[in-house]
Formats: structure tokens, C-alpha cells, sequence
């Protein structure tokens, strides 16, 4: 029995449907987002940094950098969690272990801060092994306050 065909109407035609691929932007667009808010809100918004408007800017951000910040009492934070001094150290040679001493670390000192607790943080990167520590600094007056 041979098979009967339809006859395509004229106005009819074939078409890629766009549906998955809205789909698939919407969510990329969702994740930049919900990423981009994470990295915003790990930095301590209230350390207020000192100027160096000399300095190098800040090129290429590596992922696995390491951000201390130092607050004006002294106090030290990764991710906006509180380390004391030991924990610290604990963090920077675990971070040695598992990445190797090319890590980056980088100081976000409030420009009140006391350079004794600056040296500190300095102090167990160092004991750690990690050699690459950068200091974070406003480059422009007008620039904003994260890094």
C-alpha cells in the first residue's frame, strides 16, 4: 500500500523553533547575575581605601586570588568571614597545598588601618610560601570603592 503524502499548503513553511535557545539565553543571563552579585558581595564595602593614584591598575583578575581585608580595627576577613591571626595561616598553607605558592593574595587595608596589622597579614603569607601579595588602593579619586 503505497503511503499518501499531504500537500503542503502554500502559506506554510518550515521553521527553527527558538524556544530552547530563549530558554538557554534566560539562563545565562541568570547565572551572569546571580555570579556577579557573589563577587560584589564577598568584597567589605566599608573599608575605605587609601589613594595611590601612581599605581598600576588592575589588568586581569585571577580566579584563584586570594582577598584579605584588614578593617580599621585590625580585623581580618576573607569573604567577609572573620579570621583570627592562626586561622589565617591555616588558610594561606592550605591554599599552598592545594594551588602551589603562585597564588595571589590581595591586601585591602582600610587607609586607617594600622601597618602593624598590614605586616601580620604579610607576615603568614610569607610563612605560608606565597610571594605574589598586592596591595588594593583607589587609582582615581571618582573611582568606586571595590577593587
Amino acid at each position: 500500500m503505497p503511503l499518501k503524502r499531504k500537500k503542503s499548503r502554500g502559506g506554510e513553511e518550515g521553521g527553527i523553533n527558538m524556544t530552547p535557545m530563549i530558554d538557554v539565553v534566560f539562563q545565562m543571563i541568570i547565572f551572569f547575575v546571580t555570579t556577579a552579585e557573589l563577587e560584589r558581595t564577598s568584597v567589605d564595602m566599608t573599608i575605605k581605601l587609601a589613594l595611590a593614584p601612581h599605581g598600576p591598575a588592575v589588568e586581569k583578575k585571577d580566579p584563584r586570588t586570594i582577598v584579605v581585608d584588614v578593617d580599621r580595627k585590625g580585623r581580618i576577613k576573607i569573604a567577609r568571614v572573620r579570621f583570627s591571626l592562626p586561622a589565617l595561616k591555616s588558610v594561606m598553607r592550605k591554599a599552598v597545598a592545594q594551588y602551589g605558592q603562585t597564588i595571589p593574595v590581595v591586601i585591602r587595608g582600610d587607609a586607617a588601618t594600622k601597618h602593624e596589622d598590614i605586616k601580620r597579614v604579610m607576615d603568614a603569607c610569607t610563612a605560608a610560601g606565597l610571594w605574589r601579595v598586592k596591595f588594593a588602593a583607589i587609582k582615581d579619586a571618582a573611582a568606586p570603592v571595590s577593587n
